[in-house]
């Protein structure tokens, strides 16, 4: 069977196009509700997404690479992003990098074995005050010295998964 939204998922489509001008400008919230629905942007989702909107593949494809916060690949039940812009690199980023790959098995941009994180060396979290910073899901990490990665991963396991579907789950895309 073709890949389709869920009917919810398709509602709520139809509710973001009723807010833009034209379907071309509502491609950036479809494209996050597509990432929810699917757990990532795979060639098959970009191409759902442009039939639905009626808009060119390119045009998906283009939105969808240009920001880092959609996945093209399959990825961890939680996404940790770790900044290591400038402020964040002079507090210690780079050496919470590191400590973050030790504990976790893995290098910047790689998920886990487990498939319960991934991780993502980010440009700028905008929290250039609180450095080092670090986002998993929707919640902010300050201050992530070195010293309290095993305290923070410990509470990133605590939270929710951050989609419904995730490519470790039994569920099919």
């Amino acid at each position: 069977m073709a890949l389709q939204f869920s009917p919810q998922a398709d509602a709520k489509i139809s509710d973001i196009c009723r807010r833009y001008p034209n379907t071309q400008a509502a491609c950036l919230p479809v494209l996050h509700l597509a990432q929810d629905e699917f757990g990532y942007l795979s060639e098959d989702v970009l191409e759902l997404v442009a039939a639905r909107l009626a808009v060119p593949s390119s045009h998906v494809f283009g939105v969808a690479t240009f920001y880092t916060m959609f996945h093209r690949e399959p990825v961890g039940k939680k996404v940790l992003m770790m900044c290591t812009n400038v402020s964040c690199m002079l507090t210690g980023a780079y050496e919470t990098l590191r400590k973050l790959e030790q504990r976790l098995g893995i290098k910047a941009g790689q998920t886990s074995a487990d498939g319960e994180f991934t991780l993502i060396e980010e440009e700028c979290l905008a929290a250039c005050a609180d450095g080092p910073a670090m986002i998993c899901g929707d919640r902010y990490f300050l201050r992530v010295t070195a010293d309290k990665v095993d305290a923070t991963l410990d509470e990133c396991r605590k939270l929710p998964a951050q989609h419904g579907h995730h490519p470790h789950s039994d569920k099919k895309h």
